[in-house]
């Protein structure tokens, strides 16, 4: 089911026939421990000569055949644990079919996009007019997608930082500030390998560079257990991220919607085993993306991804939408996923429950803040037919003005 609704190349029958076989090689090799270790106590027990001398022959012809049988049976575990590795976690019911993000569904619209006298800017033409980007010399120095933000665009983005820290500052959350470079096991952890390579960078010691906070961030509590009075856990993370954005060729080749470098603040809660929980955290961090999209006086809609959308591990996710005037067009800004026990059980991430039964919790992100796409809608939404873009009031104790103004 879960493999037919996210659209995934996946031989189930495969995996169930090499689990068929480790199950059976397993057993082979349990019994021939078990008799190779009836016959080691039998020959410490005996005292005759020739009796000790049978049954070491019969111990050399045993172990030989359990060497052979291990062999086996590890090959099999190698070829298995691949398998199991990309074996997708099964989406939630409300989860609608679909092929790709065009068969998102829409569940809500929040604002009403403005109206412009005049075809409004992108934000290319803004931030250039303002001085507030260098997309030339950006692809001179980083290569393709590369950019340079400069003065009010840098004091902006510091003061979305801000304003967002403040923000979770008040709803319980630890802040935390995580590492990019990270090693395989905690992007295996995770669910983002072995589907995602494609989209990594990797370093020549074999590490690599993460696209979002969450891969460091629950790789933190790998291991550990947990007492149920510390759930839930709500961490808002900071990490640079970076994405190759493997098969986006012509897509957003311009401009900071489609970067292959750029900043987040991302919402990570741990919680108990339990479905119930999940759905509320998950409707609960995505209202925390809203609010912050609310006092930015940005029009949104939020949409449910179809299966085909999901990833491996996620059991539903929201993608919010925020309006791009010069598109016409709605474009992702956040993205909210609730994963039930898929990177925990990887991770080994538990808790100790009211009886004392060790369970393994649940996992839930949300994008708390993007940078620097978000300042694409922002900009582009407050832009005036001057050509200066009106700063969000919640944002103007931060800034210590109203107005960014053009320099050419």
């Amino acid at each position: 089911m879960a493999v037919q609704k996210k659209h995934l190349k996946f031989d189930v029958e495969e995996l169930l026939k090499l689990d068929d076989e480790r199950r059976a090689l397993l057993l082979v090799v349990e019994q021939k421990r078990s008799e190779h270790n009836m016959k080691s106590a039998q020959m410490s027990r005996t005292t005759t000569p020739d009796r000790r001398m049978l049954l070491l022959e019969e111990l050399r012809g045993e172990k030989a055949g359990l060497e052979e049988q291990e062999e086996k049976l590890k090959a099999v575990m190698v070829k298995w644990q691949a398998q199991m590795l990309q074996v997708p976690n099964v989406p939630d019911i409300s989860v609608p079919d679909g092929e790709s993000d065009q068969d998102n569904k829409e569940v809500r619209v929040w604002g009403t996009p403005r109206e412009f006298e005049t075809p409004p800017k992108n934000h290319i033409e803004l931030m250039e007019s303002c001085d507030l980007a260098d997309f030339i010399r950006g692809g001179d120095v980083a290569g393709f997608r590369g950019y340079f933000l400069k003065n009010d665009a840098v004091l902006l983005s510091f003061a979305l930082f801000q304003f967002t820290l403040e923000h979770f500052g008040k709803k319980g959350f630890t802040f935390m500030m995580v590492p990019s470079l990270v090693r395989r096991q905690t992007l295996l952890g995770t669910g983002y390998l072995p589907q995602g390579e494609d989209d990594l960078y990797k370093t020549q010691d074999g590490d690599f560079l993460a696209g979002t906070a969450e891969v460091a961030t629950m790789s933190y509590f790998a291991e550990s257990v947990l007492k149920k009075e510390e759930l839930p856990r709500k961490i808002l993370a900071f990490s640079p991220c970076f994405r190759r954005e493997a098969g986006s060729h012509g897509k957003d080749t311009k401009g900071i919607i489609r970067v292959h470098e750029f900043f987040k603040l991302e919402q990570v809660v741990l919680c108990e085993a339990s479905h119930e929980q999940s759905v509320a955290f998950h409707e609960e961090l995505t209202a925390n993306a809203e609010e912050l999209l609310q006092a930015l006086n940005l029009p949104y809609r939020v949409v449910i991804n179809c299966g085909a959308d999901l990833g491996l591990g996620q059991v539903k996710k929201y993608d919010i939408e925020t309006w791009v005037p010069s598109e016409k067009a709605y474009r992702e800004t956040h993205s909210s996923s609730y994963f039930h026990d898929f990177q925990t059980r990887r991770l080994n991430i538990r808790y100790k429950d009211e009886t004392g039964k060790s369970r393994f919790a649940h996992s839930l992100n949300n994008t708390a803040l993007a940078t620097p796409r978000i300042l694409v809608p922002l900009l582009e939404n407050n832009q005036q037919a001057d050509g200066s873009i009106t700063i969000p009031e919640v944002l103007r104790k931060y800034m210590g003005k109203e107005t960014i103004t053009p320099k050419r």
